[in-house]
């Protein structure tokens, strides 16, 4: 029987996105019904796999009902309750990237900055009527620049209210921007006022007071950020040939940029003559120096160069687990973060 629980997505392309994330981390969900709203972890047997809305995943998380989630940062930022009770485990997850923005009509030909925006609602003599699902981060937003604003809570599509005449702008998640561009809307660039992605979250209670709650996060941050570090980096083989291993390596050190984590590792290649003076040379390298590490090598007398990707890089502690230690700490979780653009 799982002792704790995660929420993901129950919906959508986040919902699909999340999935296949947990997969390629090496924690495959396991949901042999698509109908129920249950599943399994089979790697984290102590884990039980909940869906809800991205919503209701922070609600859910912030009343301690579930332990773990992954959704948005825009719903983290809107949904939690203040203070917070929960805390970002993992911030930067990679997937789920869309931008929160005011939109405007396309008719709009003079509103390009703030400014403009606000010398809009003086030309209209009122406040501007703004709909959103977004009320505390578009209120905050349009205070903090100064900028007359009646918000209109809405739920379903928001493309439609200016047209419908309910409301002058939106302030709405923007991926590609096609939806607004067949409303006849376009984001104001003045007007981002959030940069989200999907983000791994914990309950700040459970963490604090349950050690198998903490080996669990330490066991989830660990294959996530494994995955992630990994997929940005590349494992090349070559073999060469020289009078030692630390011959082979000092002339890496002195003619490659291309190094390794650490350095190359290096191991004697058995050749059917028993030739002793060839190695094979391993380097991790980043995607764009894949062809960089490349020629270098054969600058130097590198051959039969073999590029694999890399599944995981574990650090020896990984560094978002050592910053939840760092967090629990405190009698109370760090505030949320304050990453809104235009904050300066």
């Amino acid at each position: 029987m799982a002792s704790f629980r995660i929420s993901l997505p129950s919906k959508g392309r986040l919902a699909e996105d999340a999935l296949a994330f947990l997969a390629a981390c090496g924690l495959p969900v396991y949901k042999p019904n698509p109908r129920q709203y249950e599943a399994l972890l089979p790697a984290l047997p102590d884990l039980k796999v909940l869906f809800q809305r991205p919503g209701d995943i922070v609600a859910s998380v912030a009343d301690g009902s579930v332990d773990f989630g992954i959704t948005g940062l825009d719903m983290v930022l809107e949904k939690t309750p203040l203070p917070t009770p929960l805390l970002i485990l993992h911030d930067a997850l990679r997937f789920g990237g869309c931008s929160l923005y005011l939109a405007i009509p396309e008719a709009w030909d003079d509103v390009w900055t703030l400014d403009d925006l606000a010398r809009k609602a003086t030309t209209l003599g009122r406040p501007l009527r703004v709909a959103t699902k977004f009320p505390r981060l578009s209120g905050a937003f349009l205070q903090r620049h100064g900028i007359p604003h009646a918000l209109i809570s809405a739920e379903g599509t928001l493309e439609t209210a200016p047209a419908i005449g309910y409301a002058d702008l939106i302030s709405d998640l923007v991926a590609s921007g096609q939806t607004l561009r067949d409303n006849r809307l376009r984001p104001l660039e003045a007007g981002r006022i959030l940069d989200s992605q999907a983000v791994l979250i914990a309950n700040f209670a459970t963490l604090k007071r349950n050690p198998a709650a903490r080996s669990l996060a330490r066991h989830l941050l660990e294959f996530i950020e494994a995955h992630l570090r990994a997929s940005d980096n590349y494992s090349v083989f070559a073999n060469m040939r020289g009078k030692s291993p630390h011959e082979v390596a000092q002339r890496i050190f002195d003619h490659c940029t291309i190094r390794g984590l650490q350095g190359p590792t290096l191991s004697p290649v058995i050749t059917p003559g028993g030739n002793g003076d060839w190695y094979a040379v391993h380097v991790v390298v980043r995607k764009d120096e894949i062809f960089q590490a490349v020629n270098q090598l054969r600058a130097i007398g590198g051959s039969g160069v073999v590029v694999t990707p890399v599944t995981y890089i574990f650090d020896e502690e990984p560094p978002r687990y050592m910053a939840l230690l760092r967090a629990l700490e405190g009698e109370t979780p760090p505030p949320l973060p304050e990453i809104l653009p235009g904050r300066s």
